[in-house]
């Protein structure tokens, strides 16, 4: 279970979207072009990157496979 008064360093929601933005930023990808490849929402993905959504697995996995990149890589964060 996720401690919501983590500190920044250690919560697992800003480390995962930090993790993400800089793997779509590493692809020269905005949000809005993940958004449209991904089918989500672009105001969840920026939810999501600023540690605000705790994101959904299904969401990872999709998000992971529009990128390129495995769900392992995304989850990268500790």
């Amino acid at each position: 279970m996720v401690n919501l008064n983590t500190s920044e360093s250690t919560d697992p929601r800003i480390l995962f979207g930090k993790r993400l933005a800089n793997v779509r930023k590493e692809l020269g990808w905005s949000q809005e072009k993940l958004a449209i490849e991904s089918g989500l929402a672009r105001s969840y993905l920026s939810g999501v990157e600023r540690g605000i959504r705790n994101i959904a697995l299904l969401n990872i996995c999709k998000l992971a496979g529009t990128l390129g990149v495995s769900a392992k890589d995304l989850m990268d964060i500790c």
